[in-house]
């Protein structure tokens, strides 16, 4: 069974490739689920991160206090770096755990997708036989996303530059799907490549 992470920027169309794949039955692991659900009450990196950052970062419900800790992160980088040390070593512990009960089933598929917004910057790349880059220029990211969430133009930037560079991500694909064109011309390229990864697996 072929490994495979799957990654891009903000905007570029990760999501809707990620669906792509689902709808061919391949099985996608979600990094960002998994960062949710590991900081659920009662965990241990929810407590880990209370210590770090204090009793604001708990809402009400006892259950983390997002908007107080996204403030805090995209404000302090320190911060960041001190929360993605809580998350990070759990989320790719999790990643393999779940990648193992594919790996060990009698009916495992050819291959699977990880769906990990982070790939570059938190090097994940080791987990991967092949990774899979969805790709498109920087102004469309911002113009795509402007259309799509309540953000402005400062905090869009803003993500953007904590996040790898263009150049970054295409450097470490063993393939690319170009996003720089309409959303059909996107299908076609994941259609061939769907059937590239299970004729290589």
């Amino acid at each position: 069974m072929l490994k495979v992470g799957l990654t891009g920027g903000i905007g570029c169309g990760k999501s809707t490739a990620v669906d792509a794949f689902r709808r061919f039955g391949v099985p996608v692991i979600d990094a960002d689920q998994i960062s949710k659900d590991i900081v659920k009450p009662g965990s241990g990196a929810l407590a880990e991160i209370k210590l770090a950052f204090g009793d604001e970062v708990l809402d009400a419900d006892g259950g983390l206090n997002r908007i107080f800790i996204k403030d805090k992160v995209f404000n302090e980088p320190l911060a960041l770096e001190k929360l993605e040390g809580i998350l990070h070593p759990r989320i790719r512990a999790e990643i393999k755990k779940q990648i193992s009960s594919y790996d060990n089933h009698p009916d495992a598929p050819s291959y699977l997708i990880v769906d990990v917004p982070l790939l570059v910057e938190k090097n994940y790349q080791s987990l991967f036989d092949r990774i899979i880059v969805v790709d498109c220029t920087a102004e469309q990211q911002l113009e795509r996303v402007l259309m799509r969430d309540s953000m402005d133009k400062k905090s869009i930037k803003k993500i953007m530059d904590i996040q790898a560079t263009r150049g970054e991500r295409k450097k470490i694909a063993t393939d690319i799907l170009d996003n720089t064109s309409d959303v059909d011309t996107l299908h076609k390229q994941i259609n061939n490549l769907h059937q590239k990864l299970v004729s290589l697996s």
